[in-house]
Protein backbone atom coordinates (compact mmCIF):
# COMPACT_ATOMS: atom_id res chain seq x y z
CA UNK A 1 0.00 0.00 0.00
CA UNK A 2 2.76 2.43 0.97
CA UNK A 3 4.57 1.65 -2.28
CA UNK A 4 1.43 2.60 -4.19
CA UNK A 5 1.19 5.88 -2.31
CA UNK A 6 4.83 6.66 -2.98
CA UNK A 7 4.36 5.89 -6.67
CA UNK A 8 1.34 8.20 -6.94
CA UNK A 9 3.20 11.07 -5.24
CA UNK A 10 6.39 10.62 -7.23
CA UNK A 11 4.61 10.84 -10.60
CA UNK A 12 2.27 13.81 -10.98
CA UNK A 13 0.12 13.70 -14.11
CA UNK A 14 -1.93 16.68 -15.22
CA UNK A 15 -4.03 17.50 -18.28
CA UNK A 16 -3.72 21.09 -19.52
CA UNK A 17 -6.52 22.26 -21.83
CA UNK A 18 -6.29 25.45 -23.89
CA UNK A 19 -9.61 26.42 -25.54
CA UNK A 20 -9.77 29.17 -28.15
CA UNK A 21 -12.26 29.97 -30.91
CA UNK A 22 -10.07 28.66 -33.71
CA UNK A 23 -8.13 25.98 -31.86
CA UNK A 24 -8.35 23.59 -28.91
CA UNK A 25 -5.14 22.09 -27.53
CA UNK A 26 -4.67 19.40 -24.90
CA UNK A 27 -1.41 18.29 -23.30
CA UNK A 28 -0.74 15.54 -20.76
CA UNK A 29 2.05 16.77 -18.51
CA UNK A 30 3.96 14.30 -16.35
CA UNK A 31 6.20 15.90 -13.72
CA UNK A 32 6.43 19.03 -15.89
CA UNK A 33 7.25 17.11 -19.09
CA UNK A 34 4.77 16.93 -21.98
CA UNK A 35 4.06 13.28 -22.79
CA UNK A 36 1.00 13.53 -25.05
CA UNK A 37 -0.47 16.31 -27.15
CA UNK A 38 -3.51 16.82 -29.37
CA UNK A 39 -4.87 19.77 -31.30
CA UNK A 40 -8.25 20.26 -32.94
CA UNK A 41 -9.71 23.10 -34.97
CA UNK A 42 -13.44 23.58 -34.24
CA UNK A 43 -14.02 25.08 -37.69
CA UNK A 44 -12.83 21.85 -39.33
CA UNK A 45 -14.89 18.66 -39.14
CA UNK A 46 -13.25 15.72 -37.38
CA UNK A 47 -13.80 12.58 -39.45
CA UNK A 48 -12.17 9.68 -37.57
CA UNK A 49 -14.86 7.79 -35.65
CA UNK A 50 -17.76 9.44 -37.49
CA UNK A 51 -20.38 7.17 -39.09
CA UNK A 52 -21.84 7.90 -42.52
CA UNK A 53 -24.66 6.60 -44.63
CA UNK A 54 -22.91 6.42 -47.99
CA UNK A 55 -23.45 5.26 -51.53
CA UNK A 56 -21.21 2.85 -53.46
CA UNK A 57 -19.70 4.73 -56.41
CA UNK A 58 -17.68 1.96 -58.03
CA UNK A 59 -16.06 -1.41 -57.34
CA UNK A 60 -12.39 -2.03 -58.16
CA UNK A 61 -11.81 -5.79 -58.20
CA UNK A 62 -8.09 -5.33 -58.90
CA UNK A 63 -7.73 -3.32 -55.68
CA UNK A 64 -10.23 -5.49 -53.80
CA UNK A 65 -11.89 -2.26 -52.72
CA UNK A 66 -14.94 -0.09 -53.20
CA UNK A 67 -15.10 3.69 -53.37
CA UNK A 68 -17.93 5.18 -51.33
CA UNK A 69 -19.48 8.62 -51.61
CA UNK A 70 -19.94 9.90 -48.04
CA UNK A 71 -20.43 13.54 -49.00
CA UNK A 72 -16.78 14.65 -49.01
CA UNK A 73 -14.59 15.95 -51.84
CA UNK A 74 -12.86 12.58 -52.13
CA UNK A 75 -14.63 9.23 -52.04
CA UNK A 76 -13.86 6.95 -49.13
CA UNK A 77 -11.79 3.78 -49.60
CA UNK A 78 -13.43 0.54 -48.39
CA UNK A 79 -11.70 -2.85 -48.54
CA UNK A 80 -13.90 -5.74 -49.64
CA UNK A 81 -13.18 -7.59 -46.38
CA UNK A 82 -14.44 -4.55 -44.44
CA UNK A 83 -17.73 -4.32 -46.36
CA UNK A 84 -19.53 -7.13 -44.55
CA UNK A 85 -19.71 -6.68 -40.75
CA UNK A 86 -17.79 -9.33 -38.82
CA UNK A 87 -20.45 -11.43 -37.08
CA UNK A 88 -18.26 -14.30 -35.91
CA UNK A 89 -16.75 -12.50 -32.92
CA UNK A 90 -14.29 -9.86 -31.90
CA UNK A 91 -10.66 -9.56 -31.06
CA UNK A 92 -10.64 -8.63 -27.39
CA UNK A 93 -8.79 -5.38 -27.96
CA UNK A 94 -10.61 -2.11 -28.45
CA UNK A 95 -8.02 -1.04 -31.02
CA UNK A 96 -7.63 -4.32 -32.91
CA UNK A 97 -10.98 -5.65 -34.00
CA UNK A 98 -12.00 -8.11 -36.67
CA UNK A 99 -8.71 -9.99 -36.80
CA UNK A 100 -10.43 -12.93 -38.48
CA UNK A 101 -11.75 -11.66 -41.80
CA UNK A 102 -14.02 -13.59 -44.12
CA UNK A 103 -12.89 -14.19 -47.66
CA UNK A 104 -15.51 -12.99 -50.10
CA UNK A 105 -15.58 -13.32 -53.87
CA UNK A 106 -15.79 -10.45 -56.33
CA UNK A 107 -19.08 -11.82 -57.68
CA UNK A 108 -20.64 -11.86 -54.21
CA UNK A 109 -19.51 -8.29 -53.56
CA UNK A 110 -20.91 -7.13 -56.91
CA UNK A 111 -24.20 -8.88 -56.15
CA UNK A 112 -24.60 -7.51 -52.61
CA UNK A 113 -23.15 -4.04 -53.21
CA UNK A 114 -23.79 -2.90 -56.79
CA UNK A 115 -22.81 0.71 -57.65
CA UNK A 116 -25.52 3.03 -56.37
CA UNK A 117 -26.43 0.89 -53.37
CA UNK A 118 -26.31 2.34 -49.85
CA UNK A 119 -23.98 1.26 -47.05
CA UNK A 120 -23.32 2.46 -43.49
CA UNK A 121 -19.61 2.92 -42.78
CA UNK A 122 -17.35 4.38 -40.10
CA UNK A 123 -14.18 6.37 -40.78
CA UNK A 124 -11.09 4.60 -39.41
CA UNK A 125 -8.47 6.84 -41.02
CA UNK A 126 -8.90 10.44 -42.13
CA UNK A 127 -7.67 11.91 -45.43
CA UNK A 128 -3.86 11.99 -45.49
CA UNK A 129 -2.01 13.79 -48.27
CA UNK A 130 -3.65 12.90 -51.58
CA UNK A 131 -5.55 9.91 -50.15
CA UNK A 132 -9.21 9.98 -49.20
CA UNK A 133 -10.56 8.62 -45.89
CA UNK A 134 -10.59 4.90 -45.15
CA UNK A 135 -13.81 3.37 -43.83
CA UNK A 136 -15.22 0.09 -42.53
CA UNK A 137 -18.69 -1.43 -42.14
CA UNK A 138 -17.64 -2.84 -38.73
CA UNK A 139 -19.12 -0.09 -36.59
CA UNK A 140 -18.08 0.70 -33.01
CA UNK A 141 -19.49 3.17 -30.51
CA UNK A 142 -17.02 4.01 -27.72
CA UNK A 143 -18.14 5.03 -24.25
CA UNK A 144 -16.15 5.75 -21.13
CA UNK A 145 -15.63 2.10 -20.10
CA UNK A 146 -17.21 0.14 -22.94
CA UNK A 147 -17.12 -0.11 -26.71
CA UNK A 148 -20.29 -1.35 -28.38
CA UNK A 149 -20.08 -3.33 -31.63
CA UNK A 150 -23.55 -3.28 -33.25
CA UNK A 151 -22.75 -6.10 -35.68
CA UNK A 152 -20.88 -8.53 -33.42
CA UNK A 153 -23.86 -10.66 -32.31
CA UNK A 154 -23.61 -11.09 -28.55
CA UNK A 155 -19.83 -11.19 -28.11
CA UNK A 156 -18.57 -9.91 -24.76
CA UNK A 157 -14.85 -9.33 -24.25
CA UNK A 158 -12.19 -7.55 -22.24
CA UNK A 159 -9.32 -5.48 -23.59
CA UNK A 160 -6.07 -7.41 -23.85
CA UNK A 161 -4.29 -4.54 -22.14
CA UNK A 162 -5.97 -5.62 -18.88
CA UNK A 163 -3.54 -8.38 -18.00
CA UNK A 164 -4.59 -9.31 -14.43
CA UNK A 165 -6.44 -12.66 -14.58
CA UNK A 166 -8.65 -11.96 -11.52
CA UNK A 167 -9.68 -8.55 -12.86
CA UNK A 168 -10.49 -10.03 -16.28
CA UNK A 169 -12.68 -12.67 -14.63
CA UNK A 170 -14.48 -10.03 -12.53
CA UNK A 171 -15.13 -7.89 -15.60
CA UNK A 172 -16.47 -10.83 -17.60
CA UNK A 173 -18.94 -11.60 -14.81
CA UNK A 174 -20.12 -7.98 -14.92
CA UNK A 175 -20.50 -8.15 -18.70
CA UNK A 176 -22.64 -11.29 -18.41
CA UNK A 177 -25.10 -9.37 -16.23
CA UNK A 178 -25.37 -6.31 -18.49
CA UNK A 179 -28.68 -6.05 -20.40
CA UNK A 180 -27.52 -5.99 -24.01
CA UNK A 181 -29.86 -5.71 -27.01
CA UNK A 182 -29.87 -8.84 -29.21
CA UNK A 183 -27.16 -9.01 -31.87
CA UNK A 184 -24.87 -6.47 -30.18
CA UNK A 185 -21.32 -7.06 -28.93
CA UNK A 186 -19.50 -5.25 -26.15
CA UNK A 187 -15.86 -4.86 -25.03
CA UNK A 188 -14.47 -3.45 -21.79
CA UNK A 189 -11.94 -0.70 -22.51
CA UNK A 190 -8.62 -0.57 -20.67
CA UNK A 191 -9.84 2.31 -18.51
CA UNK A 192 -12.64 0.02 -17.24
CA UNK A 193 -10.20 -1.87 -15.01
CA UNK A 194 -11.36 -1.35 -11.41
CA UNK A 195 -14.73 0.20 -12.30
CA UNK A 196 -17.85 -1.16 -10.58
CA UNK A 197 -20.99 -2.62 -12.15
CA UNK A 198 -22.93 0.59 -11.57
CA UNK A 199 -20.45 2.56 -13.71
CA UNK A 200 -20.74 0.02 -16.52
CA UNK A 201 -24.55 0.14 -16.44
CA UNK A 202 -24.52 3.95 -16.63
CA UNK A 203 -22.02 3.89 -19.49
CA UNK A 204 -24.06 1.30 -21.39
CA UNK A 205 -27.23 3.41 -21.07
CA UNK A 206 -25.40 6.40 -22.59
CA UNK A 207 -24.11 4.29 -25.48
CA UNK A 208 -27.56 2.82 -26.16
CA UNK A 209 -29.03 6.33 -26.26
CA UNK A 210 -26.47 7.25 -28.93
CA UNK A 211 -27.22 4.00 -30.79
CA UNK A 212 -30.93 4.84 -30.82
CA UNK A 213 -30.29 8.28 -32.35
CA UNK A 214 -27.89 6.74 -34.88
CA UNK A 215 -30.51 4.17 -35.99
CA UNK A 216 -33.13 6.88 -36.46
CA UNK A 217 -30.68 8.93 -38.55
CA UNK A 218 -29.92 5.92 -40.75
CA UNK A 219 -33.65 5.46 -41.45
CA UNK A 220 -34.54 9.10 -42.05
CA UNK A 221 -31.50 10.74 -43.71
CA UNK A 222 -30.74 10.40 -47.40
CA UNK A 223 -27.28 9.22 -48.49
CA UNK A 224 -24.70 10.61 -48.39
CA UNK A 225 -25.10 11.87 -44.81
CA UNK A 226 -23.32 11.83 -41.46
CA UNK A 227 -25.42 9.82 -38.99
CA UNK A 228 -23.06 10.01 -36.00
CA UNK A 229 -20.31 12.50 -35.11
CA UNK A 230 -17.56 11.97 -32.56
CA UNK A 231 -17.64 14.46 -29.65
CA UNK A 232 -15.18 17.34 -29.73
CA UNK A 233 -11.74 17.25 -28.10
CA UNK A 234 -12.98 18.78 -24.82
CA UNK A 235 -15.44 15.91 -24.24
CA UNK A 236 -12.98 13.28 -25.47
CA UNK A 237 -10.57 14.45 -22.76
CA UNK A 238 -13.01 13.06 -20.19
CA UNK A 239 -13.90 9.93 -22.16
CA UNK A 240 -10.41 8.85 -23.23
CA UNK A 241 -7.82 10.71 -21.12
CA UNK A 242 -9.24 11.20 -17.62
CA UNK A 243 -7.96 8.03 -15.97
CA UNK A 244 -7.38 7.30 -12.28
CA UNK A 245 -3.72 8.36 -12.46
CA UNK A 246 -4.61 11.92 -13.53
CA UNK A 247 -4.19 14.29 -10.57
CA UNK A 248 -5.99 17.26 -12.10
CA UNK A 249 -7.34 18.80 -15.30
CA UNK A 250 -6.74 22.54 -15.77
CA UNK A 251 -8.81 24.37 -18.40
CA UNK A 252 -8.71 28.08 -19.31
CA UNK A 253 -12.23 28.61 -20.68
CA UNK A 254 -15.22 29.06 -18.34
CA UNK A 255 -17.81 27.67 -20.75
CA UNK A 256 -15.71 24.62 -21.61
CA UNK A 257 -14.93 24.22 -17.88
CA UNK A 258 -18.64 23.97 -17.03
CA UNK A 259 -19.23 21.51 -19.87
CA UNK A 260 -16.29 19.27 -18.98
CA UNK A 261 -17.35 19.20 -15.30
CA UNK A 262 -20.85 18.17 -16.31
CA UNK A 263 -19.50 15.33 -18.48
CA UNK A 264 -17.06 14.25 -15.76
CA UNK A 265 -19.86 14.32 -13.17
CA UNK A 266 -21.57 11.48 -15.02
CA UNK A 267 -18.50 9.34 -14.30
CA UNK A 268 -17.83 10.02 -10.62
CA UNK A 269 -17.51 12.72 -7.97
CA UNK A 270 -13.75 12.23 -7.97
CA UNK A 271 -13.55 12.92 -11.72
CA UNK A 272 -15.54 16.13 -11.24
CA UNK A 273 -13.33 17.31 -8.35
CA UNK A 274 -10.04 17.09 -10.28
CA UNK A 275 -11.20 19.64 -12.89
CA UNK A 276 -10.06 23.22 -12.23
CA UNK A 277 -10.53 26.55 -14.00
CA UNK A 278 -7.29 28.41 -14.79
CA UNK A 279 -7.40 32.10 -13.83
CA UNK A 280 -3.79 33.18 -14.36
CA UNK A 281 -2.68 36.16 -16.46
CA UNK A 282 -0.23 34.29 -18.69
CA UNK A 283 -1.56 32.00 -21.45
CA UNK A 284 -2.12 28.60 -19.84
CA UNK A 285 0.42 26.77 -22.04
CA UNK A 286 3.08 29.37 -21.18
CA UNK A 287 2.32 29.10 -17.46
CA UNK A 288 2.81 25.33 -17.40
CA UNK A 289 5.79 25.32 -19.79
CA UNK A 290 3.94 23.47 -22.55
CA UNK A 291 4.44 26.09 -25.28
CA UNK A 292 8.24 25.96 -25.13
CA UNK A 293 8.30 22.17 -25.13
CA UNK A 294 6.01 21.94 -28.15
CA UNK A 295 8.13 24.41 -30.12
CA UNK A 296 11.15 22.20 -29.45
CA UNK A 297 9.18 19.06 -30.34
CA UNK A 298 8.68 20.17 -33.95
CA UNK A 299 12.32 20.84 -34.64
CA UNK A 300 14.18 18.50 -36.94
CA UNK A 301 16.93 18.12 -34.36
CA UNK A 302 15.90 16.96 -30.88
CA UNK A 303 18.50 17.19 -28.13
CA UNK A 304 18.82 14.48 -25.48
CA UNK A 305 19.78 15.10 -21.85
CA UNK A 306 22.88 12.92 -22.22
CA UNK A 307 24.30 15.26 -24.88
CA UNK A 308 23.26 13.10 -27.82
CA UNK A 309 20.56 14.11 -30.27
CA UNK A 310 18.00 12.82 -32.76
CA UNK A 311 17.41 13.97 -36.33
CA UNK A 312 13.81 13.27 -37.43
CA UNK A 313 12.76 13.44 -41.08
CA UNK A 314 9.09 12.94 -41.92
CA UNK A 315 7.91 11.81 -45.37
CA UNK A 316 4.44 10.78 -46.54
CA UNK A 317 4.94 7.08 -45.77
CA UNK A 318 8.18 6.77 -43.78
CA UNK A 319 9.76 8.39 -40.74
CA UNK A 320 13.58 8.29 -40.58
CA UNK A 321 15.25 8.86 -37.20
CA UNK A 322 19.02 9.20 -36.90
CA UNK A 323 20.59 8.79 -33.44
CA UNK A 324 23.89 10.60 -32.76
CA UNK A 325 26.17 10.68 -29.71
CA UNK A 326 26.77 14.43 -30.05
CA UNK A 327 28.63 15.77 -27.00
CA UNK A 328 28.07 12.65 -24.91
CA UNK A 329 31.25 10.96 -23.78
CA UNK A 330 30.14 8.83 -20.81
CA UNK A 331 32.06 7.80 -17.71
CA UNK A 332 32.50 4.11 -18.55
CA UNK A 333 33.54 2.22 -21.67
CA UNK A 334 32.57 3.26 -25.17
CA UNK A 335 30.03 0.43 -25.37
CA UNK A 336 28.36 1.61 -22.14
CA UNK A 337 28.25 5.19 -23.43
CA UNK A 338 26.62 4.04 -26.69
CA UNK A 339 24.10 1.94 -24.74
CA UNK A 340 23.21 4.96 -22.59
CA UNK A 341 22.55 7.21 -25.58
CA UNK A 342 20.56 4.54 -27.45
CA UNK A 343 18.48 3.81 -24.35
CA UNK A 344 17.57 7.48 -23.96
CA UNK A 345 17.01 7.79 -27.73
CA UNK A 346 14.36 5.04 -28.02
CA UNK A 347 12.37 6.49 -25.10
CA UNK A 348 12.48 9.93 -26.72
CA UNK A 349 11.54 8.49 -30.14
CA UNK A 350 8.44 6.88 -28.62
CA UNK A 351 7.54 10.22 -27.01
CA UNK A 352 8.12 12.18 -30.22
CA UNK A 353 5.90 9.81 -32.22
CA UNK A 354 3.08 10.46 -29.75
CA UNK A 355 3.62 14.23 -29.61
CA UNK A 356 3.86 14.70 -33.36
CA UNK A 357 1.18 12.08 -34.10
CA UNK A 358 3.30 10.61 -36.86
CA UNK A 359 3.16 7.04 -38.07
CA UNK A 360 3.52 4.59 -40.88
CA UNK A 361 6.89 2.89 -41.19
CA UNK A 362 9.49 4.23 -38.73
CA UNK A 363 13.18 3.40 -39.24
CA UNK A 364 15.59 4.28 -36.41
CA UNK A 365 19.30 4.35 -37.24
CA UNK A 366 20.79 3.60 -33.83
CA UNK A 367 24.43 4.00 -32.90
CA UNK A 368 26.11 0.69 -33.75
CA UNK A 369 26.28 -1.81 -30.87
CA UNK A 370 28.41 -4.94 -31.10
CA UNK A 371 26.91 -6.62 -28.04
CA UNK A 372 23.80 -8.68 -28.75
CA UNK A 373 22.88 -8.26 -25.07
CA UNK A 374 22.84 -4.48 -25.47
CA UNK A 375 20.78 -4.76 -28.65
CA UNK A 376 18.17 -6.84 -26.81
CA UNK A 377 18.10 -4.27 -23.99
CA UNK A 378 17.33 -1.50 -26.46
CA UNK A 379 14.65 -3.61 -28.17
CA UNK A 380 12.93 -4.34 -24.84
CA UNK A 381 13.18 -0.67 -23.85
CA UNK A 382 11.38 0.39 -27.04
CA UNK A 383 8.69 -2.27 -26.55
CA UNK A 384 8.11 -0.91 -23.04
CA UNK A 385 8.13 2.73 -24.22
CA UNK A 386 5.39 2.22 -26.83
CA UNK A 387 3.04 0.42 -24.43
CA UNK A 388 1.59 3.74 -23.30
CA UNK A 389 0.84 4.73 -26.92
CA UNK A 390 -2.86 4.74 -27.82
CA UNK A 391 -2.04 3.96 -31.44
CA UNK A 392 -1.20 0.40 -32.48
CA UNK A 393 2.53 -0.22 -32.78
CA UNK A 394 4.70 -3.12 -33.89
CA UNK A 395 8.43 -3.14 -33.11
CA UNK A 396 10.98 -5.47 -34.76
CA UNK A 397 14.35 -6.48 -33.25
CA UNK A 398 17.45 -4.56 -34.33
CA UNK A 399 18.67 -5.73 -37.73
CA UNK A 400 22.23 -6.65 -38.74
CA UNK A 401 22.59 -3.13 -40.14
CA UNK A 402 21.89 -1.59 -36.74
CA UNK A 403 18.40 -0.42 -37.75
CA UNK A 404 15.27 -0.73 -35.65
CA UNK A 405 12.08 -0.89 -37.70
CA UNK A 406 8.61 -0.31 -36.34
CA UNK A 407 5.15 0.67 -37.49
CA UNK A 408 2.70 3.03 -35.82
CA UNK A 409 -0.97 3.29 -36.67
CA UNK A 410 -1.78 6.55 -38.42
CA UNK A 411 -5.41 7.71 -38.33
CA UNK A 412 -5.05 11.40 -39.18
CA UNK A 413 -2.62 13.94 -40.55
CA UNK A 414 0.41 14.50 -38.33
CA UNK A 415 0.49 17.61 -36.16
CA UNK A 416 3.22 18.98 -38.39
CA UNK A 417 0.88 18.76 -41.39
CA UNK A 418 -1.98 20.32 -39.42
CA UNK A 419 0.00 23.28 -38.05
CA UNK A 420 2.53 24.03 -40.80
CA UNK A 421 2.45 24.58 -44.57
CA UNK A 422 5.25 24.11 -47.08
CA UNK A 423 7.73 26.99 -47.24
CA UNK A 424 6.78 29.27 -50.17
CA UNK A 425 10.47 29.47 -51.15
CA UNK A 426 11.63 25.86 -50.99
CA UNK A 427 8.21 24.20 -51.48
CA UNK A 428 8.94 21.73 -48.70
CA UNK A 429 12.39 20.65 -49.92
CA UNK A 430 14.23 22.56 -47.20
CA UNK A 431 16.75 23.97 -49.71
CA UNK A 432 16.82 26.35 -52.67
CA UNK A 433 19.38 26.82 -55.43
CA UNK A 434 22.48 28.79 -54.54
CA UNK A 435 23.26 32.13 -56.28
CA UNK A 436 26.14 30.34 -58.06
CA UNK A 437 23.83 27.65 -59.49
CA UNK A 438 21.31 30.29 -60.54
CA UNK A 439 24.02 32.39 -62.20
CA UNK A 440 25.03 29.34 -64.25
CA UNK A 441 21.39 28.75 -65.28
CA UNK A 442 20.88 32.42 -66.22
CA UNK A 443 24.05 32.63 -68.30
CA UNK A 444 23.18 29.37 -70.06
CA UNK A 445 19.73 30.64 -71.07
CA UNK A 446 21.03 34.11 -72.06
CA UNK A 447 23.55 32.45 -74.37
CA UNK A 448 20.80 30.28 -75.90
CA UNK A 449 18.54 33.29 -76.53
CA UNK A 450 21.37 35.41 -77.99
CA UNK A 451 22.48 32.61 -80.33
CA UNK A 452 18.93 32.28 -81.57
CA UNK A 453 18.62 36.04 -82.21
CA UNK A 454 22.00 36.47 -83.93
CA UNK A 455 20.38 35.90 -87.32
CA UNK A 456 18.09 38.93 -86.81
CA UNK A 457 19.37 42.31 -88.03
CA UNK A 458 20.76 44.73 -85.41
CA UNK A 459 22.29 44.12 -82.01
CA UNK A 460 20.48 41.88 -79.57
CA UNK A 461 19.19 43.80 -76.56
CA UNK A 462 18.00 41.78 -73.58
CA UNK A 463 16.77 42.68 -70.10
CA UNK A 464 17.13 40.12 -67.33
CA UNK A 465 14.98 40.29 -64.19
CA UNK A 466 16.43 38.57 -61.12
CA UNK A 467 16.14 38.42 -57.33
CA UNK A 468 18.41 40.68 -55.19
CA UNK A 469 20.60 37.81 -53.95
CA UNK A 470 21.31 36.71 -57.54
CA UNK A 471 21.90 40.30 -58.65
CA UNK A 472 24.61 40.63 -56.02
CA UNK A 473 26.34 37.54 -57.37
CA UNK A 474 26.13 38.74 -61.01
CA UNK A 475 27.44 42.21 -60.16
CA UNK A 476 30.29 41.28 -57.85
CA UNK A 477 31.62 37.95 -59.13
CA UNK A 478 30.34 37.25 -62.64
CA UNK A 479 30.43 40.72 -64.24
CA UNK A 480 33.43 39.95 -66.44
CA UNK A 481 31.76 36.81 -67.81
CA UNK A 482 28.67 38.79 -68.77
CA UNK A 483 30.77 41.47 -70.48
CA UNK A 484 32.54 38.72 -72.45
CA UNK A 485 29.13 37.25 -73.41
CA UNK A 486 27.99 40.62 -74.80
CA UNK A 487 31.15 40.89 -76.89
CA UNK A 488 30.90 37.32 -78.18
CA UNK A 489 27.29 37.61 -79.35
CA UNK A 490 27.36 41.31 -80.29
CA UNK A 491 24.55 42.05 -77.88
CA UNK A 492 23.61 44.28 -74.97
CA UNK A 493 22.53 43.05 -71.54
CA UNK A 494 20.82 45.00 -68.76
CA UNK A 495 19.88 43.53 -65.38
CA UNK A 496 17.14 44.59 -63.01
CA UNK A 497 16.67 43.43 -59.42
CA UNK A 498 13.12 42.90 -58.13
CA UNK A 499 12.71 42.70 -54.36
CA UNK A 500 9.50 40.62 -54.49
CA UNK A 501 10.90 38.06 -56.94
CA UNK A 502 11.44 34.49 -55.73
CA UNK A 503 15.19 33.67 -55.39
CA UNK A 504 14.97 30.91 -58.01
CA UNK A 505 12.90 32.95 -60.46
CA UNK A 506 14.27 34.95 -63.39
CA UNK A 507 12.98 36.31 -66.72
CA UNK A 508 14.67 37.24 -70.00
CA UNK A 509 12.89 39.99 -72.03
CA UNK A 510 13.58 41.51 -75.44
CA UNK A 511 13.80 45.29 -76.15
CA UNK A 512 9.98 45.47 -76.47
CA UNK A 513 9.38 43.80 -73.11
CA UNK A 514 8.31 40.47 -74.56
CA UNK A 515 9.20 37.48 -72.36
CA UNK A 516 11.60 35.19 -74.24
CA UNK A 517 12.36 32.86 -71.35
CA UNK A 518 11.25 32.71 -67.71
CA UNK A 519 11.60 30.48 -64.68
CA UNK A 520 8.98 30.84 -61.97
CA UNK A 521 10.04 29.18 -58.70
CA UNK A 522 12.20 26.59 -60.44
CA UNK A 523 9.67 25.94 -63.23
CA UNK A 524 10.30 26.97 -66.83
CA UNK A 525 7.64 29.06 -68.57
Amino acid sequence: MFGWLFKRKSKRREIVVNVEKLETRVAVVENGRVEEFQVEHPMEERLVGCIFKGRIQNLEHDLQAAFVDIGLKKNAFLHYWDMIPDEDGLDEDEDNRASKRKRISNDEIAKRFPPGSEIVVQVTKGPIGTKGPRVTANLSLPGRYLVMMPSAKSTRGVSRKIADAKERLRLKKILDRLPLPPGVGIIVRTVGSGANQRAFCRDLRNILDVWGVLQRNIKTLNAPACVYSEPDLVERVVRDWLTEDIDRVIIDDAEAFSRIREVAGRISRRARRVIELYKGHLPIFDHYGVETQMEEAFRRKVNLKSGGYLVIDETEALIAVDVNTGRHRGKGSQEEAILEVNMEAVEEVARQLRLRNIGGLVVIDLIDMKSRKHQNQIYKAMKAAVKRDRARTNVLPISELGLMEMTRQRQEESLLSQMYIDCPYCKGHGVIKSPLALSVDIQRQIAAVMRKQQSAPGATELQVLVAPSVMERLRNEDEQMLVEMQRRYSGKLTFKSEVARHPESFSILDRDGKVLYAVSENRSV
